[in-house]
């Protein structure tokens, strides 16, 4: 007699999906362009690994260094990112954090191509190694571009503060006002 009261009006939770896109942290866009950055930066840290020989190495193992940490960090973000895992790791300002690992992975692809492509021995793989780390690094910009354009800067604070109320005419959002109440309450 139960099933037959609850069965037709029970539904199954839609959110309890593995990826949640979109959510708050991350729209289908940034989505698509974070599993890009993804592949891209794997690939050039495949192909750098498949060079055998190096004539000066430290343009070669700086490279190296950027893809394989782009490639795995921005793995972990995407899977935080897109599952309810962000909800138990503890951070509380993912925007911020993803908006300082992405310039930083974006600005070390490009330093680690340009050193890379003027340092090397000038074989296919080794061209082609630099190619998709240039490669890597675009969806890393529009990504950049994108975030800022969704949210703006995550720095920037916020015109009204839930636990002061909104901004003192006369001093930093979220400060306490400079007016002072006299003794007698007056």
């Amino acid at each position: 007699m139960a099933d037959a009261v609850y069965s037709s009006t029970t539904v199954t939770n839609p959110k309890a999906r593995c990826f949640l896109v979109p959510t708050p942290l991350l729209d289908q866009r940034r989505f698509a362009l974070k599993v890009l950055e993804v592949i891209l930066s794997l690939v050039a840290f495949v192909q750098e690994e498949c060079i055998n020989t190096c004539i000066s190495c430290s343009a070669l193992y700086f490279f190296e260094f950027v893809s394989c940490t782009a490639f795995l960090f921005t793995t972990l973000l995407l899977v935080l990112l897109s599952t309810p895992l962000h909800q138990r790791v503890g951070v509380t300002c993912w925007g911020s954090l993803d908006f300082c690992y992405t310039a930083v992975i974006y600005v070390l692809f490009i330093i680690s191509s340009i050193v890379f492509s003027a340092d090397n021995s000038g074989t296919a793989l080794e061209k082609s190694a630099a190619t998709f780390g240039f490669l890597a690094s675009v969806p890393l910009l529009v990504d950049l571009v994108l975030f800022y354009r969704t949210y703006g800067l995550p720095f920037r604070p916020t015109q009204e503060n839930p636990a002061n109320g909104p901004t003192a005419p006369n001093g930093p959002p979220g400060a306490p006002e400079a007016e002072k109440l006299t003794e007698n309450g007056a």
